[in-house]
């Protein structure tokens, strides 16, 4: 077992409300017992175990600052985290922030280039799609400043380095094509598309049914207009599935059969579970084990018997799947997708007859241009 990623929430709370969020909407509240921010006493350990982390296995991993809103943390704590890191990580060691983008400063920016951190932006599309869910504390639309806080990452002259990309949100309600349209308008490098936090006991948003497939022809229709660009930016998610139909491998979890190494960590220093889980039941991503970065060793954590039982969670174990045959291509979705009150992991994901709907069409592209048969 090694890490891929270290996901470091830096700050428990968040300066926005989206209506979906995973972390305080649905029903998940233990980010009430963590520390707002960070520490300094608690950024100092992080350092200690990622330095640690860094020379007990030869993998590389990548580092993400997280929240709620990482940004939050303001310009010293910030730096002070930062400088840590870079003081026992490698040079080449990817750094990244996952930001709703509305606190960039030029100084913020400024320090983020000068410890090559990159940054990726949380937007879900234009206006009247962004601000239909990514709400603020009042009930006011954030996607003005969002987009003020993108013009600043653009602007800067490091930015071909921090602009990492965007993540959307998929509201299947939403036309693709404006939502592509309008993304590329932004010159954004990539776009992280996710489907929407939900599972069998409670249904994604604009999902009708299991059996239904309106995440399918949203998704169908924005690989019409991706496949059609001659310079598009990266789709994470349409590129893995691709890929993984050619015989190579993805990038990240929820897609094919390789296994990814993740943990978090939060503003206590406590070591936890993928957050996602947190949308399943309330403390879903907590260990029964009270690790800390203060006192656990982390590779010592991956080698306890709790830790390999969360991490074969990623793979599926319901006959459904493992019976398909798109099941190394699809590898049975994300845990919090698969999630039913009654019967726990032990199911195909909800959004199983999507995938197998976009898998077909991607077929349908991949034989068009004869590269299967």
């Amino acid at each position: 077992m090694q890490i891929d990623t270290v996901l470091v929430k830096v700050a428990s709370r968040c300066n926005i409300n989206c209506s979906y969020c995973y972390v305080y909407n649905m029903g998940d509240d233990g980010w009430r017992d963590m520390p707002t921010l960070i520490s300094r006493d608690t950024a100092s350990a992080l350092a200690r175990a990622l330095g640690q982390l860094s020379t007990d296995q030869a993998k590389p991993f990548a580092t993400v600052l997280h929240g709620g809103e990482p940004l939050m943390l303001g310009e010293r704590r910030l730096e002070f985290i930062l400088k840590s890191l870079r003081s026992v990580l490698p040079q080449s060691h990817v750094l990244c922030m996952q930001t709703n983008g509305m606190l960039l400063t030029n100084n913020i920016l400024d320090l983020c280039a000068s410890y090559g951190m990159s940054i990726s932006i949380s937007l879900d599309g234009p206006k009247k799609i962004n601000d239909r869910f990514r709400i603020d504390k009042k009930g006011e639309g954030t996607h003005d400043k969002v987009i003020s806080g993108i013009k600043k990452l653009r602007d800067h002259k490091a930015s071909e380095f921090l602009y990492s990309g965007l993540l959307s949100v998929i509201d299947p309600t939403s036309d693709p094509i404006e939502n592509y349209n309008y993304f590329k308008s932004l010159e954004a490098p990539s776009v992280d598309f996710l489907y929407r936090d939900g599972n069998h006991s409670n249904l994604p948003f604009g999902k009708n049914s299991i059996d239904s497939t309106e995440y399918a022809n949203w998704l169908c229709r924005l690989l019409d207009a991706y496949l059609k660009d001659k310079s598009p930016p990266k789709i994470r998610f349409l590129d893995d599935i691709i890929k993984l139909r050619l015989g190579g491998r993805g990038i990240k979890e929820g897609l094919g059969q390789s296994d990814y190494g993740i943990v978090i960590i939060e503003t206590d220093g406590s070591i936890a579970k993928n957050d996602t889980l947190k949308s399943t039941f309330d403390g879903a991503d907590k260990f029964e084990h009270r690790w800390s970065i203060h006192k656990d060793r982390l590779l010592d954590v991956l080698r306890t018997d709790e830790f390999k039982v969360y991490h074969e969670l990623q793979r599926a174990t319901s006959k459904t799947c493992l019976d398909c045959e798109f099941f190394k291509i699809c590898g049975g979705g994300m845990p919090l997708h698969r999630w039913k009150d009654t019967t726990g992991y032990d199911n195909p994901s909800v959004y199983c007859v999507d995938q197998k709907e976009l898998i077909k069409y991607i077929e349908f592209y991949l034989k068009k241009e004869r590269l299967i048969n």
